[in-house]
């Protein structure tokens, strides 16, 4: 192990993962709620509305919440198929209003007969039959098997599968960010920790372009492509760093690349 470097990294950690973080970041948008339900909703399309410009991503969520009267969970529950004409008009980059009332569909649909998302995740990890027999490392399955759920109901439209992605078609860079921010502990004020039947050891890392400029920099990844093969390789050479939570190195490597640090910064 390059002890050099993990305390490099561990140092960056410590500067990156506090409360200040949230100032500028999406996460700041679930951080406004309390109820777990209210937040698991707002993570979660939040971080599948994350790319572009983090300003544009928290005013749109923003608009989008104050469309459900900021009691996302209460709306989605409770709203009736007039109530959702208001979304007509909703639109971040290329989440359209088509894929907007097909979240408000599924949740609706789902919520209503399940009282935490974690349950679509998590699920899918120790299938009954296996439990004893195969311990699974990684969320890989429970990344297939929701997308899988998430478009099980008939009226689901193609083109709302490109915003929630699954492996190994794609880096699944926000689906991994939104577990990070539900699993991972909340000592440090970022992250959430709510969840607890998916553990942070099964994290992969949310690879975005800061992430993968940077882990190339430090040979963390030498995988040509950034793809999904990347983001396994990526993750298994940070769980040498730390074996019960390498996803903590997301805050070094994203906020390096952010700061444009280097190793001798």
């Amino acid at each position: 192990m390059n002890t050099a470097l993990k305390d490099f990294l561990d140092q960056k950690v410590e500067i990156f993962e506090n409360i200040s973080f949230l100032e500028n970041d999406p996460i700041q948008i679930p951080h406004r709620f309390t109820l777990l339900q209210d937040i698991e909703i707002t993570a979660f399309w939040t971080s599948m509305m994350a790319w572009g410009n983090r300003v544009s991503i928290i005013r749109s969520a923003e608009k989008l919440f104050q469309l459900m009267d900021n009691a996302p969970h209460d709306f989605i529950i409770n709203h009736e198929e007039t109530d959702r004409k208001k979304f007509l008009t909703f639109v971040h980059r290329t989440f359209q209003p088509t894929d907007t009332l097909y979240f408000l569909e599924f949740f609706q649909n789902y919520y209503r007969q399940h009282h935490s998302l974690e349950t679509a995740f998590a699920h899918h990890l120790l299938p009954d039959d296996i439990k004893a027999l195969q311990p699974v490392d990684t969320i890989e399955l429970a990344l297939v098997g929701f997308h899988q759920q998430f478009f099980s109901l008939p009226v689901a439209p193609d083109r709302t599968k490109k915003h929630v992605s699954h492996p190994p078609k794609s880096t699944c860079k926000r689906l991994n960010m939104f577990l990070r921010w539900m699993v991972r502990s909340s000592a440090k004020g970022v992250d959430f920790g709510l969840w607890k039947n998916i553990k942070p050891s099964q994290l992969l890392m949310p690879l975005d372009v800061h992430v993968d400029r940077q882990a190339r920099q430090l040979n963390l990844l030498t995988h040509t492509k950034s793809d999904w093969k990347a983001v396994l390789e990526l993750t298994e050479n940070l769980r040498a760093f730390d074996a019960d939570d390498p996803v903590k190195y997301d805050f070094a490597l994203f906020g390096m690349g952010i700061k444009q640090l280097t190793i001798d910064s």
